[in-house]
């Protein structure tokens, strides 16, 4: 246990008054020359230009070229090229990954929404957490961009997106095919074969992705996945279309967080767990299908999706608490099935005889769900907690309209508003049985100013919301102890504000800086590990991010990002005002080398500082940093070599950090509270062959 003192923040109106200040010394020590707005082009940086384009200085659009260059421990680190996100990971590998932003310890996703594709990643009322965004299905080579949005700023974006919204988008076709070797550390072993091959009028891309890993662990994870893509696509970038097949399985051991005095006193390995049974399987199987068509007027899409998940988890992480004789062992499982619908339609007009853009939508999605708690031992069930089917249905409609008012002042104002029924039957408690509904009308506005001397300044204000699980809107009694439970609502409303200023002012160099803050009603938690749900405390995260991207040559690309929250409950507690697990500093530096003849090559240092574990910050955890590289060696024009490296300088940090009591064998029956933590992976290499054919 570490106590540390809170670094003192700025307020909001000095952040306020700095942001004012930078953007009047820019303007007023270069010359001011207005910018004509222009569609999207690639800068020398390999970056998409966002002057003239973003609504706000916390978006942006991540290229392929960008997304080769990262690397990556595990699929779902591909989302931290968005600046100031954390990916890391708490268990074993094939569980979906926990997420950090803005303040917000997001746990599996909650205030994150993922989408891949168009289809939705977080999954509504999960068992184990809700907007449960398991992304082992993702091959990155697959990926060709990533658009990121932060804030409840923008009406497209619906259910989850409070904090922030990450689209990653696949591949129509591949310039060439792909095949790829990589053996490494701790069992790692990976084989990647792709193509996109003319049949007919359009191409057919195939992908078929082997892995295995075991981890430091003194029980190695064994995870197992087989990954597949069949996509058939037809037309151009304004009018055609694509229909895809995707399929995932995986399975592994689960090393879970342990106590730290465990630890301390030598008596377990920094790797081991301590329930040897935990662990899981899951597999995804979806259908998808796009279909756009563009005027120079007008552009219209639409897409549909079929997800079949399914989830099979058991975890003990307070070990001989609840039950001395055959621990505290359960099960969460969790089968579903998703379908969804999008479509859009824009058009270009005029507004009071200024230049105008309209866009409207319609989001449907029905999740038919089958999910559960239950008591287990090696994998065995002792006794049910809950058994339930869900059915969860929302639909969602926007309008937009962006206006250029002057050539140096635009805005982009929206009304989104959602509907979500939940039908809730509790087969092993039917008073925990029942139907609720909720709706939200989520007002969104955007003031752009500029560009002058390649830098625009931005003033945003929206309203948002994220769904909670839906056991907890019908919920009545204590699935557990018998008594009492209230219920929560659907729907928890949020507030944003957020200012900022991008330029290009300087060669080569891209700089973002936003200064926001983020309201909500209640931080609603379902607690899936005992099956009731708590409504928490209304919350306030102020902060601000610095976002740097630099191209001072051919052969060099320099990330420098940087970001600070402070988040607090907002109402008076003795308890303390702390948000549990919120993220304060988060800094990030990477290099990317190449065009140096046959070497390339990349260097990524991450830092995420300590964090309050309590509400009276007595207790906190540590910082955590990781330094990762690769360096590789171009064959000929077609075959290449890299050799990575992760974790470099063997740093025993920790990858998250919880606190609360658990009980070892001969502790007392009320159990210790203590530190919980599962470490970062020690120092690994792996070597990869890489053919284009």
């Amino acid at each position: 246990m570490r106590l540390l003192s809170s670094p003192r923040l700025p307020s909001l109106r000095h952040i306020l008054l700095a942001t004012a200040i930078l953007g009047t010394l820019v303007a007023s020590n270069v010359q001011a020359q207005q910018e004509p707005t222009t569609q999207s082009v690639v800068v020398e940086a390999s970056r998409l230009t966002q002057i003239g384009i973003a609504d706000s200085a916390s978006s942006g659009t991540i290229t392929q070229k960008q997304l080769d260059a990262r690397t990556v421990y595990r699929a779902g680190e591909l989302l931290e090229a968005t600046p100031g996100l954390i990916v890391s990971q708490h268990s074993g590998e094939g569980k979906a990954n926990q997420f950090y932003l803005r303040g917000f310890n997001l746990d599996h996703g909650t205030d994150l929404r993922t989408t891949v594709d168009g289809m939705l990643v977080n999954q509504r009322s999960h068992a184990h957490g809700q907007g449960w965004s398991d992304l082992n299905f993702m091959i990155p080579e697959l990926a060709t961009r990533l658009d990121y949005r932060k804030g409840p700023y923008y009406a497209e974006e619906g259910d989850f997106s409070a904090a922030g919204a990450v689209s990653v988008r696949y591949a129509d076709t591949l310039p060439q095919g792909i095949a790829s070797v990589g053996i490494g550390s701790n069992g790692f072993r990976r084989t990647l074969l792709a193509d996109s091959p003319v049949v007919g009028d359009g191409h057919l891309l195939y992908a078929l992705e082997l892995f295995h890993n075991d981890g430091p662990f003194v029980i190695g994870d064994d995870y197992r996945k087989v990954n597949g893509v069949l996509r058939y696509s037809a037309g151009t970038a304004d009018n055609g279309f694509h229909v895809s097949a995707m399929a995932y399985h995986g399975s592994w051991h689960s090393t879970d967080q342990i106590p730290l005095r465990g630890v301390t006193d030598g008596s377990i390995n920094r790797f081991a767990g301590i329930d040897p049974t935990d662990g899981g399987s899951a597999h995804r199987y979806s259908l998808s299908g796009e279909w756009h068509r563009a005027t120079d007027d007008t552009s219209t899409s639409i897409s549909a999706y079929l997800i079949h998940n399914r989830l099979d988890l058991f975890s003990n992480f307070t070990y001989f608490l609840d039950d001395p004789v055959n621990g505290d062992q359960f099960a969460q499982p969790d089968k579903r099935v998703t379908a969804g619908v999008n479509a859009t339609q824009a058009w270009r007009t005029t507004l009071l005889g200024h230049e105008s853009e309209n866009k409207i939508g319609l989001q449907l999605q029905n999740d038919n769900i089958f999910n559960g708690l239950y008591s287990t031992v090696a994998r065995q069930t002792l006794s049910t907690t809950r058994d339930d089917h869900i059915v969860e249905s929302s639909a969602g409609l926007f309008i937009e309209n962006t206006t250029r008012w002057t050539e140096w002042f635009r805005t982009t104002a929206g009304l989104r508003s959602d509907f979500f029924r939940f039908d809730v039957n509790s087969k092993f408690n039917a008073a925990n049985s029942g139907t609720a509904s909720d709706s939200k009308l989520s007002p969104k506005l955007s003031l752009v100013f500029g560009p002058w001397a390649k830098t625009e300044y931005y003033v945003n204000v929206g309203g948002g919301f994220h769904s909670n699980d839906a056991r907890g809107s019908t919920i009545t009694v204590d699935p557990k102890t018998g008594a009492a439970a209230d219920k929560v609502p659907p729907l928890v409303r949020s507030t944003g504000f957020e200012v900022g200023v991008r330029s290009e002012i300087i060669p080569g160099l891209q700089s973002s800086l936003s200064v926001y803050q983020l309201d909500f009603d209640s931080e609603l938690t379902f607690a899936g590990d005992a099956g009731t749900t708590e409504a928490g405390r209304a919350s306030r995260r102020t902060g601000f991010e610095f976002s740097n991207y630099y191209k001072p040559t051919n052969w060099l690309t320099i990330d420098a990002d940087v970001a600070f929250a402070r988040a607090r409950f907002r109402d008076a507690d003795v308890i303390g005002a702390r948000i549990p697990g919120a993220i304060e500093g988060v800094a990030s530096l990477a290099l990317a080398v190449d065009n140096l003849g046959p070497y390339f090559g990349a260097l990524q240092l991450r830092y995420f500082g300590p964090r309050p574990l309590i509400e009276d910050n007595s207790v906190r955890s540590h910082s955590t940093a990781t330094l990762n590289g690769r360096i590789g060696y171009k064959i000929s024009r077609n075959t290449k070599i890299e050799f990575e490296g992760f974790n470099l300088t063997d740093r025993r940090d920790s990858a998250i950090d919880y606190y609360y009591a658990s009980r070892l064998p001969g502790e007392p029956a009320a159990g210790v509270n203590d530190i919980h933590f599962h470490p970062i992976e020690s120092r690994s290499f792996r070597v990869s062959l890489n053919t284009m054919f």
